[in-house]
């Protein structure tokens, strides 16, 4: 086992390592209570020297002027400090985050892979030579906007902050990151790698703290030109606001409520390890977690008596442990609002047919442990269906016919993913055009490619991550015209 080396209390701004002169707050590990670390957050001060060291190391000639292929080194040498320090990253994320160290294993493989994408992109992404409608020669360009507001969530930081990192540095920017407050650990080692790979300095911050004084500071900073966050979706409409009144481009990846719908011509087993999984991975700490699970009425009781069964059976524990399968939740508070939402739906009539508790035992009784939870017996429109829970919990809707299905599935504001169930790819097809959803995965779940768009409908977000034009949404477009006429322009007589 990779001993547990936390990061020092130390901020990252302008390139320059220091004791955040924001508030002090302390990480609390998930699985036992205890306080791991106390970090010292970004002040606005802080994120104003951080802002200014970006612009001013994003303008630098030895940036700005930088090519393509040299820019693409950089991130090649930070994928490659991922992967060599992958087993240290993934101890301080299950120590920050409680999840199992297999997933956080395979989220800092993500972050290098996100960072290697970047780095194609950069070396292939071309500029237009558009077809001219005078005599002229018109060129369509890109360039670096400049300074890049990055707010993370807690759920995936290392993976979520490659995404925000890569593309921005790879488009020519400097980024300024904010990690959850819950989670800064892991964005602070990450930050020590980034800055070991040579990148120039200045380039990167990275500045926990409060999302009502960091983040703030961030948004509004008049030198930041682009915001992308990751999180709920009413912080989301705060975010947008703000970027609103400064007129500059926004990303948000926002919150979901997704379906998964099981067919009845679906294979079983496929179909139930799959709704586990969708759900009960990550604790149900994920955006695109399956949190409502539709069920054709004929085959609804013996599906979810036989969900519900293996529920009961799924190993929980702490993320160190390689037999845990359901780690703790984040924070004992979000613990707490998760139980809360369980209440709930028993006032609103809900069955509660496994978990709807913390698991009994000595060995839980510090950390923030909830038990996987399967509830029926609910109406579609209600609270309990309708709202994110991001927790480990699912609610079981039966349904008559596929319009009844799409009907129940779209009655949400949230169009994040879905999943699909069925040995008919035709009718999978068709199903998959009509639910409102910017991810469908059908006999899959929770897969993900980074040269694969990945998109939020209605108030689950806005704009595109990944891709082929992933680095678009960090340049702003230029356009040029040479002039190919030797004589005058004939106005001028």
């Amino acid at each position: 086992m990779t001993e547990l080396v936390l990061p020092p209390d130390k901020v990252l701004i302008a390139g320059r390592w220091t004791t955040g002169s924001g508030r002090a707050a302390e990480v609390v590990d998930p699985a036992t209570g205890e306080v791991l670390a106390t970090v010292h957050g970004a002040s606005a001060e802080d994120v104003d020297a951080a802002a200014r060291g970006a612009s001013r190391a994003a303008a630098d000639p030895a940036w700005r002027d930088l090519a393509p292929h040299l820019r693409a080194r950089y991130l090649h040498r930070i994928a490659e400090l991922i992967d060599a320090d992958a087993d240290h990253l993934s101890a301080v994320q299950t120590a920050d985050t409680g999840k199992t160290r297999a997933e956080t294993r395979a989220l800092a493989a993500s972050a290098a892979g996100t960072f290697r994408y970047a780095a194609a992109l950069l070396e292939t992404a071309e500029d237009a030579v558009t077809p001219s409608r005078g005599r002229y020669v018109t060129v369509a360009t890109h360039e670096p906007i400049g300074v890049v507001g990055a707010i993370a969530p807690w759920n995936s930081p290392i993976a979520s902050d490659a995404q925000k990192i890569a593309p921005a540095l790879a488009a020519g920017n400097g980024v300024l990151l904010k990690p959850a407050a819950w989670t800064p650990l892991t964005s602070l080692a990450l930050g020590r790698l980034i800055t070991a790979g040579g990148l120039p300095e200045g380039l990167v911050s990275v500045l926990p703290g409060p999302g009502s004084v960091t983040g703030d500071a961030i948004i509004r900073h008049p030198l930041v030109g682009k915001v992308t966050f990751t999180g709920g979706t009413s912080t989301g409409r705060t975010v947008a606001h703000a970027a609103a009144e400064k007129l500059i481009p926004v990303s948000l990846e926002l919150g979901g409520k997704s379906p998964t719908v099981v067919l009845e011509d679906a294979d079983v087993e496929q179909a139930l390890a799959g709704v586990m999984f969708g759900i009960f991975s990550s604790s149900g700490q994920s955006c695109i977690a399956g949190s409502r699970l539709f069920v054709a009425r004929r085959l609804y009781d013996d599906f979810v008596g036989e969900l519900v069964a293996r529920t009961r059976k799924l190993r929980i524990g702490p993320g160190t442990d390689p037999a845990t399968q359901v780690a703790p939740l984040v924070h004992h508070r979000h613990r707490d609002a998760v139980a809360a939402y369980v209440d709930l739906a028993r006032a609103e009539g809900a069955r509660v047919l496994c978990g709807g508790a913390a698991p009994e035992g000595e060995e839980f009784a510090g950390g923030a442990y909830y038990l996987p939870t399967v509830l029926d017996g609910l109406d579609a429109g209600s609270r309990t269906c309708q709202e994110e829970i991001f927790g480990p919990v699912l609610v079981c809707l039966p349904f008559d016919d596929e319009e009844d299905l799409v009907r129940q599935a779209n009655a949400t504001v949230y169009g994040l993913a879905c999943g699909i169930w069925t040995r008919d790819l035709t009718r999978a097809w068709r199903l998959a055009r009509r639910i409102e959803a910017g991810t469908v995965w059908i006999n899959t779940y929770k897969q993900f490619s980074s040269s694969t768009p990945f998109t939020g409908w209605k108030e689950s977000g806005l704009g595109s991550e990944k891709g082929r034009d992933w680095l678009r949404g960090y340049q702003r477009q230029k356009s040029l015209y040479f002039g190919t006429d030797p004589a005058p322009l004939p106005w001028a007589g």
